[in-house]
């Protein structure tokens, strides 16, 4: 019997790796993914995984030919996944309306950001940050794909108890935040972030865990401007023909 192969292509990381243990699958900065077959393709419309959102984790872990827990991943680096994902399954132009233009973005253009000093010289997923208006000292993280589920499941539990409650930003920090000045249980930390921290201070650590962070540059110049956007991840991302 003939035996079929797939191809596969070498995915480079944001984080080059550099936030795993050392002896982690992705501490290489590397990630090999296949093409996207019409198992794929049923994947993406599975109603079910729709309506969970679950979808687009179980297309990614249909790609991913490296053996890891795929919970681990950094949210920069599932980024960079996601990018592939497209130009392997459909090709690397994505085609969109902006402002009521079309725009074509070539997705094989998209690139990284700079890795920052912080990143390069850690040890671990583990960063200091002086808040600028209270002096308080905190330690943060940068947030796995298993963080990511731990927060969308609190949020879904403090809906049910208060269906107006959306404390996004708090509950956010409360999973990325692990000490402040030097106390690391988790009540005292909750506790900081519920009732202490300043608005100044919270909107100067978001911009300080997104400067840190690796990812992709997921902006793009719109025809006759000079000024990047965000491209906008859409339907029809994954699904070209909607």
């Amino acid at each position: 019997m003939a035996e079929f192969k797939l191809p596969t292509e070498i995915v480079d990381l944001p984080s080059q790796g550099k936030l795993y243990p050392k002896d982690h699958p992705l501490a290489e900065g590397k990630i090999e993914m296949k093409y996207m077959t019409a198992k794929e393709e049923d994947i993406l419309t599975n109603q079910a995984y729709i309506r969970d959102g679950v979808v687009l984790d179980k297309l990614l872990q249909s790609l991913i030919v490296t053996k890891f827990n795929y919970s681990d991943l950094l949210i920069g680096d599932k980024n960079a996944i996601m990018v592939a994902a497209r130009i392997l399954g459909y090709g690397k132009d994505y085609k969109f309306n902006y402002a009521s233009e079309e725009q074509v973005v070539d997705l094989s253009q998209i690139e990284p950001l700079p890795l920052t000093d912080e990143v390069k010289k850690a040890e671990s997923n583990e960063f200091s940050f002086t808040l600028p208006s209270s002096e308080n000292i905190v330690t943060f993280k940068l947030l796995t794909h298993k963080d990511e589920k731990k927060i969308e499941q609190e949020l879904k539990g403090l809906s049910k108890i208060n269906k107006k409650s959306s404390p996004i930003v708090t509950t956010r920090l409360k999973h990325q935040i692990l000490s402040v000045n030097g106390e690391d249980e988790l009540p005292k930390v909750r506790e900081f972030v519920d009732n202490f921290l300043l608005a100044q201070d919270s909107r100067a650590l978001r911009e300080e865990i997104k400067r840190i962070g690796p990812d992709v540059d997921l902006t793009f110049f719109p025809e006759g401007s000079d000024r990047r956007v965000d491209i906008p991840i859409g339907l029809s991302f994954f699904w070209p023909d909607i």
